[in-house]
């Protein structure tokens, strides 16, 4: 009988936290503030001419690695031409929740230009769970913008959140 009380008791801990935390800003990586940040889709012209720039910006979040959260892919809402932009996080050193598909995020770090290989597409897609199809697909290496997070504030579920 306390077993099962004391299982009560964490399945009841384990939805206050979870709903706490669909109602909370949550932050990863180094500690960072909303100050600042810019659309996604402003990313291009902050580039112009560079390799790579130091920027925050906001968005939403398409996509995660369904392994680990190690990955996530980052649009802006309603633009129509910006593809995804792949975020990593500074020294594999955090990840994000596997269900955060569809957040408002923050992230503070470096973008730069970059060229994946059809071997890392492949594994990306892995990750996201595509089909073997989808997957052997891929022949063609990408060249893209990639951002490599040290933070990341991501917004409460349907919500804005307090910055």
């Amino acid at each position: 009988m306390k077993s099962l009380k004391f299982i009560c008791l964490l399945v009841l801990v384990s939805l206050a936290t979870s709903t706490f935390a669909q109602n909370s800003v949550q932050s990863f990586g180094e500690a960072i503030t909303a100050d600042g940040a810019i659309p996604y889709k402003k990313l291009a012209k902050k580039m112009a001419g560079q390799e790579s720039v130091e920027v925050k910006l906001v968005g939403t979040v398409e996509s995660v690695c369904k392994k680990k959260g190690c990955w996530m892919n980052v649009v802006t809402p309603g633009a129509k031409k910006a593809e995804p932009l792949f975020v990593q996080f500074k020294d594999y050193g955090f990840f994000m929740p596997l269900d955060c598909e569809g957040r408002k995020v923050i992230i503070q770090g470096t973008a730069y230009k970059s060229v994946t290989t059809v071997d890392e597409l492949r594994h990306y897609a892995e990750d996201a769970g595509k089909s073997k199809a989808e997957i052997e697909a891929i022949t063609e290496p990408l060249e893209e913008l990639k951002f490599m997070a040290s933070g990341v504030l991501m917004m409460p579920a349907g919500g804005k959140g307090k910055k």
